[in-house]
């Protein structure tokens, strides 16, 4: 069996905040001035040198805007932007195209603007409804703040997603499901409900360094993400990966290509893509910082700092690292179309045993984790992966 042409999907970054949040460690700034339009010169310029040597000729599924803050651009820059994709590469019938965007007051009025730019779908970061919660988080907005942009949002899009963090230090399991109704009851379709995690190089990680406490401890964090699939499955948006809940037909397309390992091309400052060759997958990333990306497509035409390329191994490795956080799990049959026989690749007495330990379920056909097992990921995927 030939394997499927992977989907192509565009990540767009835009690199700057208002103020950095202290849990934040993605590739974000904050300037006092932007040349908008020196920005879309360089992503067109990008976006040409990646479709000419990377697109191999296939039409973009989704584009993403993410950030950063991009619901800071102007929509005349989102509008170029993809105007300038469609030009490029092509759009695929029914193209989804998700911005960003913080609920701050001057922020949500441009909600129009996004959508008349091509926008169809929303994604809030809100990341909690209560004062309290924002004010830990180094939030800018207010939960009143939060709940009209919600609003607002669900007027102008059909497709809004919501981000949550929960089992920060000091939240109850009562304020956890509070929250979560005050969410469902916007009629939303899709929700991000991520539990908090100290990451390495940001201000919540200096602060942990030093003792404080910021996130609940183990047990109340399990008994939260044990509500949190109760509630949202009683509601009708289950989970389709660990941390995103849908209504069926809501899944996120974009971060699908992502966890089922299809092709993706990053433009943007710190932009990464993944693109697939036979059995092997090339990782492609720009340089970080915004000055610096601007001056190497303007002198290059793109700002690529790194590619590497993976063999079978890594490129299986990344497909279980990926689908396994999946509801659906992976399709051995599809693996093994793409990479032929996997007994080399995936060690099947290791499945054996931990379909008997419960912590696969018992799918002749699919590699998929239990309920048990999705808060066991890496012992699973280190099982998996023969040694060496």
């Amino acid at each position: 069996m030939t394997p499927a042409t992977p989907r192509l999907a565009l990540y767009v970054h835009w690199p700057f905040c208002r103020a950095k949040c202290p849990y934040c460690d993605f590739n974000s700034h904050v300037a006092d001035e932007i040349n908008h339009a020196r920005f879309a010169a360089a992503y067109r310029r990008e976006m040409e040198h990646m479709a000419a040597r990377h697109g191999g000729d296939r039409q973009l599924e989704t584009i993403f805007f993410g950030g950063g803050t991009p619901s800071l651009m102007p929509p005349w820059l989102i509008a170029g932007i993809i105007e300038d994709a469609d030009s490029i590469f092509g759009f695929a019938p029914g193209i989804e195209i998700t911005a960003e965007a913080n609920p701050t007051s001057c922020e949500a009025a441009l909600f129009s603007g996004f959508r008349d730019a091509g926008v169809n779908r929303l994604s809030l970061g809100v990341q909690s409804l209560r004062d309290d919660g924002l004010a830990f988080l180094g939030r800018d907005h207010s939960a009143s703040e939060a709940m009209t942009a919600l609003r607002a949002a669900r007027h102008v899009f059909e497709r809004v997603s919501v981000d949550l963090i929960y089992a920060r230090q000091g939240q109850s399991l009562a304020d956890w499901h509070s929250e979560l109704g005050m969410a469902l009851d916007l009629g939303l379709d899709h929700l991000s409900l991520y539990q908090l995690t100290i990451e390495a190089g940001t201000h919540f990680y200096s602060r942990a360094r030093r003792g404080e406490i910021l996130t609940a401890d183990d047990a109340l964090a399990a008994d939260m993400y044990e509500a949190t699939g109760r509630i949202m499955d009683e509601a009708g948006l289950p989970a389709y990966e660990i941390s995103n809940h849908a209504r069926p037909g809501a899944e996120c397309r974009h971060n699908l290509v992502y966890w089922q390992a299809e092709d993706w091309l990053g433009t943007g400052p710190g932009a990464h893509g993944r693109i697939s060759l036979g059995q092997r997958r090339r990782g492609l990333a720009t340089r970080r910082s915004p000055i610096g990306w601007l001056e190497a497509v303007e002198a290059d035409g793109h700002a690529i700092e790194t590619s590497v390329d993976d063999g079978p191994e890594d490129a299986v490795a990344e497909r279980l690292m990926m689908g396994l956080r999946l509801a659906s799990g992976l399709d051995l049959g599809s693996l093994a179309s793409r990479f032929g026989d996997l007994s080399g690749l995936i060690d099947m007495s290791a499945r054996d045993e931990l379909v008997a330990a419960g912590l696969l379920a018992d799918d002749p056909k699919h590699l998929r984790a239990t309920e048990a097992g999705r808060l066991l990921l890496n012992r699973i995927l280190a099982a998996l992966l023969p040694a060496g």
